[in-house]
């Protein structure tokens, strides 16, 4: 099995920071890729916009410990799964808002 080095925290003065939406795109491929594992070399290759290898890692870490992401000797799969509860209440906020958005809009509208 090959061997992932993680970052302790003192050593990430030296290295490179991940921004959000390097984050959310490395997330947002694996999620897409789910059904099979990916080496990271692969990763780097088929990743929308270049990463370096060392912000890769970060990023990796952190879906690592948070429970996105295994890493095995056929390399990184994403396993995480919103649980039901929190999709349904997201889409009935998400309905809430539009609704209301609406409104607002023909309120501004009239008041024009």
């Amino acid at each position: 099995m090959p061997k992932l080095k993680f970052i302790k925290i003192g050593e990430i003065k030296d290295k490179r920071h991940p921004n959000l939406t390097t984050v959310i795109m490395v997330e947002d491929f694996l999620k897409e890729h789910r059904d099979t594992p990916i080496q990271i070399s692969e990763l780097k290759k088929e990743l929308p916009k270049q990463v370096m290898h060392q912000t890769l890692k970060v990023i990796l870490e952190y879906l690592w410990k948070s429970g996105k992401i295994i890493y095995g000797p056929r390399g990184v799969q994403w396993i995480y799964s919103e649980p039901e509860h929190l999709r349904m209440l997201m889409k009935k906020e998400a309905k809430i808002w539009d609704e209301l958005s609406d409104e607002a809009l023909l309120n501004f509208e009239k008041s024009l």
